[in-house]
C-alpha cells in the first residue's frame, strides 16, 4: 500500500522497525529458538512492516494475538516476530540475509528482488489451492515475474482524489474537480478566500514521492515504465506533466513552498487538522479524516482533460516465502492460517485498506459498515500497479523517492532526464546480474 501503504499508506506490527537483533526479537508466544535437533519445535522467523503510527495501533497487537491463536492449535510450531518500520524494513531483511540469519517469511512492500537473487518460494507451493484461487487476480497478477507468481499480496490499497468538504462550502466550490485546470482554479479560489490554507498537497518529499508522482503522470497520459519493461520517466508526457506542476501550482504558490521536503504522512496529518483542501489518498487517510471528524469528500484523480481515460494507482504490500532454511511445509501451514477470512478482516478492517481476498471482499462490501471505502473499491479496475516484477524497481524507486521532487523546483527541468538515465543504468545492472 510502499508500498498498499505502500498505502503507504498509508503501517504496523512490532514497529511499516526491525533495528533490534533477529536473537532479541519477541517472541510473541515466548517460546524459545528454534532447537538444536530435528526432533525439536520448528520456530518459523517473520519480518513484518509497522502499520501503526503509535504503540497502541502498532501492528505489533496484530502478530501477537494471530501467532497466539496458530500456535495453540498448531502443537510444534512456534513463531518468533519482528516488526520494522516502513523506513528501516528492507535494510533489516538486507541485514539478516547478509549475516545468515534469513527469516522464514517477510512481509514488506515488495519482491523482485529477491525473486533475482533465487530466494523464495513461488507462491503455488507455500499456498493452498484454495488460498489461491482465493486471491484476487489482479492483485494475484501484480505479483508474477516472467508468468510466476513469488509475491503474495498481503493487503492493498488504491489511490483517489480526497476534499475537506467544509472548505469547499465556505468558499463556493459545488463539486470535485474532474480535470487539472479545474483543480488549478479550485486552489485559486481557496487560495484567495481560505488564507492559512494550502489548496493542495503535493507530497514529493522521500516518503512516498515515487507514489505522487505515478499518480500525476498517469492522468497526464504517461507513465514511469512501459509493457516492455522499459522506464519511461523521461517522456514527453511526463515532461508536460511536471511542467504543468512546476508553474501552476509551485509557482502561484497553491501547495507547499518546497514539495521535495513534504512526506505523505505530514500531507495526511495537515489535511486530518483542517490546513490542507485537497490531495490524492489512500483509505488510511480517510481514517485519520474520519477519527478527526473532517468532513471530507472523494472523487476520482482529476485528469489532464476531460477526454483522459481514467486511471489511479494500485498499491499492495507482500508476503514473501524465503527457501534458506527449508521450512516450505511449515511455512505453508502458518500463510494458509494468515489468509483465513477471520484475520484478513481484522487486518483491513483495523487499517481500513483494501482485502486482497475475495471472501473479505464480499464480507466487506455485503456488511454495508464500509462506504468509506466505496470509491476506493470502485477505482479498482482502473488501477495500475508499480512494475514490482522490475528487479531494478527498488534501486529505482529509491532514486525516485530522492530526486523527483526537484522536478518542480525552479530550474528543474532536467531532473527527469538524469533520473531516467539512472534508472535505465539500474534496469542493465539487473538484467546483467540475472543473465539476461
Amino acid at each position: 500500500m510502499n508500498s498498499a501503504a505502500q498505502q503507504r499508506p498509508t503501517r504496523t506490527s512490532c514497529r511499516p522497525a526491525l533495528a533490534a537483533a533477529l536473537s532479541g526479537a519477541l517472541l510473541l508466544t515466548g517460546c524459545g529458538t528454534v532447537g538444536s535437533d530435528d526432533s525439536g519445535p520448528v520456530t518459523l522467523r517473520l519480518v513484518a512492516a509497522d502499520y501503526g503510527d503509535t504503540e497502541a495501533t502498532s501492528t505489533t497487537h496484530y502478530w501477537n494475538d494471530l501467532v497466539s491463536r496458530f500456535e495453540a492449535t498448531n502443537p510444534g510450531f512456534k513463531v518468533s516476530v519482528e516488526v520494522v518500520s516502513w523506513n528501516d524494513i528492507d535494510k533489516r531483511v538486507a541485514e539478516l540475509i547478509a549475516t545468515g540469519k534469513t527469516p522464514d517469511v517477510v512481509q514488506t512492500g515488495g519482491y523482485a528482488d529477491q525473486v533475482a537473487a533465487d530466494r523464495l518460494y513461488p507462491a503455488g507451493e507455500v499456498l493452498s489451492i484454495d488460498t489461491q484461487a482465493n486471491m484476487i487476480d489482479v492483485f494475484a497478477k501484480a505479483g508474477q515475474v516472467l508468468g510466476s507468481q513469488y509475491g503474495i499480496p498481503f493487503v492493498a490499497s488504491t489511490r483517489v482524489f480526497v476534499y475537506n468538504k467544509t472548505i469547499f462550502q465556505k468558499v463556493g466550490i459545488s463539486g470535485p474537480p474532474a480535470t487539472w485546470e479545474d483543480l488549478r482554479k479550485d486552489a485559486e479560489l481557496i487560495k484567495s478566500k481560505q488564507p492559512g490554507t494550502i489548496p493542495y498537497a503535493l507530497p514529493l518529499g522521500p516518503e512516498e514521492a515515487q507514489g505522487e508522482s505515478m499518480i500525476w503522470t498517469m492522468s497526464g497520459g504517461g507513465t514511469l515504465a512501459d509493457n516492455a519493461g522499459n522506464y519511461t520517466v523521461d517522456s514527453q508526457p511526463n515532461r508536460d506533466t511536471f511542467k504543468w506542476l512546476r508553474t501552476n501550482l509551485v509557482d502561484r504558490h497553491l501547495t507547499y513552498p518546497d514539495p521535495s521536503t513534504v512526506d505523505r504522512k505530514t500531507a495526511f496529518t495537515d489535511f486530518a487538522t483542517g490546513k490542507v483542501a485537497m490531495l490524492n489518498g489512500h483509505p488510511g487517510l480517510v481514517a485519520k479524516a474520519i477519527d478527526a471528524k473532517v468532513e471530507y469528500g472523494t472523487a476520482a484523480i482529476p485528469r489532464k482533460d476531460a477526454g483522459a481515460k481514467p486511471s489511479t494507482l494500485g498499491v499492495a504490500d507482500w508476503m514473501m516465502a524465503f527457501k534458506a532454511n527449508g521450512h516450505k511445509a511449515e511455512i505453508k501451514k502458518f500463510l494458509n492460517f494468515v489468509y483465513a477470512k477471520e484475520n484478513t478482516l481484522k487486518f483491513d478492517e483495523q487499517y481500513n485498506l483494501l482485502p486482497v481476498t475475495q471472501d473479505t471482499k464480499d464480507e466487506m462490501i455485503g456488511s454495508g459498515k464500509h462506504p468509506d471505502l466505496t470509491e476506493f473499491l470502485n477505482a479498482l479496475p482502473t488501477a495500475n500497479f508499480y512494475p514490482l516484477g522490475d528487479p531494478s524497481w527498488d534501486k529505482v524507486s529509491g532514486l525516485l523517492k530522492a530526486k523527483i521532487g526537484g522536478a518542480v523546483k525552479p530550474g528543474g527541468e532536467g531532473v527527469l532526464a538524469e533520473l531516467q538515465a539512472s534508472a535505465a543504468q539500474e534496469a542493465g545492472r539487473a538484467r546483467a546480474a540475472a543473465g539476461h
